[in-house]
């Protein structure tokens, strides 16, 4: 909940438009992010769009950590959960770009969204308290997962996709979602433990070691002239996505939060009209039903 020193009408408007800015541009940055890393996918694959994409983002917030203060301290686990966030990240990135090409955009950032759910149930098993009402928003999560999972698609340009291939996407996304939710629960554990600079370095400094050095010495680094605009957005909308989200979230972070989800159907309407993807009646009542239990879920956590 936003803190406000001063209870004027300009200070409430001012606390107020910095986490709905901050979600909004997080949303919009992430929107960015998929629909340029669905197409990069397509034209390169996904070991390479997630390569590219770490290593621009590395390049990018690697001298801003060296350069801001305090210097990290990796002790009290923090380098493990340094380790689990990037590993955690960078696996996500790759499933969901193995997704993307294979499967409808829609359906795949549907179920990939669901991370804060994961990390959510991740945090009560570690032994937090899950909040009144938090269980059976959950459970809406799953049943509007399944729907958006069943049903008949058709990917880009209104191709149909096999029941196969449908498969397959769902079966990778919800990997993915698995993937991002260690990692987002990873990172939230993080940010107590190391400067903001710092606790968003993990995805792309694992990214770096992980997913470019291999490829580059196995000269398997792919990057055509098509492909290039596509993850130079990818890897600049991951980092100022999460600054958008981090600014926000100082202020009020449940508004942050459920603004930022919007990425999820901002991405879906946006595939049908860039990519001309079909969905059927059921899977966009699953699309909704995952949006609207997502909103609440970062409501009643917060």
């Amino acid at each position: 909940m936003a803190t406000l020193s001063v209870g004027t009408p300009a200070s409430l408007t001012l606390g107020w438009m910095v986490p709905i800015l901050g979600g909004l541009g997080a949303a919009l940055m992430f929107t960015v992010s998929v629909l340029a890393s669905a197409r990069a996918s397509r034209l390169i694959g996904a070991p390479s769009t997630v390569a590219w994409a770490m290593a621009i983002g590395f390049i990018v917030t690697l001298p801003v950590a060296i350069v801001v203060p305090p210097a990290p301290d990796f002790g009290n686990g923090s380098l493990a959960w340094f380790i689990l966030s990037g590993v955690g990240n960078v696996a996500g990135l790759l499933l969901t770009y193995a997704a993307y090409r294979i499967g409808a955009v829609a359906v795949v950032v549907t179920i990939a969204s669901t991370e804060g759910a994961i990390a959510a149930v991740l945090a009560v098993i570690a032994g937090e308290v899950l909040v009144p009402g938090a269980a059976p928003v959950l459970a809406l999560i799953a049943v509007g997962v399944a729907v958006t999972a069943a049903g008949a698609t058709s990917g880009a340009e209104g191709v149909p996709i096999s029941r196969e291939r449908e498969l397959r996407t769902v079966i990778l996304a919800i990997g993915s979602a698995a993937c991002f939710g260690i990692g987002l629960y990873a990172s939230g554990r993080l940010s107590s433990l190391l400067p903001i600079p710092w606790a968003i370095l993990p995805p792309r400094a694992v990214g770096t070691l992980l997913a470019v050095l291999p490829l580059v010495f196995m000269r398997r680094l792919r990057l055509t002239r098509a492909a290039a605009p596509y993850v130079v957005a990818v890897g600049l909308a991951e980092v100022f996505g999460y600054i958008s989200f981090v600014v926000g979230a100082q202020q009020a972070i449940a508004i942050s939060a459920v603004l930022a989800t919007l990425f999820a159907p901002i991405s879906a309407v946006a595939a049908y009209f860039l990519f001309r993807e079909r969905l059927v009646t059921r899977q966009i009542a699953g699309i909704a039903l995952v949006v609207i239990g997502v909103t609440i879920l970062g409501v009643v956590q917060h």
